[in-house]
């Protein structure tokens, strides 16, 4: 049974960086066909940006959005994991935070992302193997 995040952690393709524009990142995400995109300074987790944050935020607080970056309009306390984090404890953290996916970081680094499907089944206790029985003759 794993025992830790960094055990299920899997690489995240979908990041830019905080200086992208807010257009670029939007044109982005819908290439990619995602919601929401991680942001990054370098490798350093800086949020998540998600399309309601592309309307809600950026939009609709006055400023043009090409004077905008992904990095103005970020959730920048978004959930996010450590790679040493147990598993049961990352479970119960998601579950309270209603999140099916979260980002994973060393620190403020990000290493990539964990779903919580794949947190439950790495916690599951195996099932032994099941003993060579003779079937009984009706």
């Amino acid at each position: 049974m794993s025992q830790h995040v960094r055990d299920v952690t899997m690489p995240t393709p979908f990041t830019v960086q905080a200086s992208c524009s807010l257009p670029e990142a939007a044109r982005l995400m819908r290439s990619w066909d995602i919601r929401e995109v991680l942001v990054l300074d370098g490798d350093i987790l800086q949020g998540v940006l998600t399309d309601t944050d592309v309307i809600v935020l950026a939009i609709a607080s006055g400023v043009p959005p090409s004077e905008l970056s992904a990095g103005d309009c970020l959730i920048p306390d978004a959930p996010r994991l450590q790679v040493d984090q147990l598993i049961p404890e990352a479970i119960a953290y998601m579950r309270v935070h209603q999140v099916n996916r979260a980002p994973v970081v060393d620190g403020d680094r990000l290493v990539g992302s964990a779903w919580i499907g794949d947190l439950e089944l790495a916690n599951r206790p195996r099932q032994p193997d099941a003993p060579n029985r003779p079937r009984s003759v009706a």
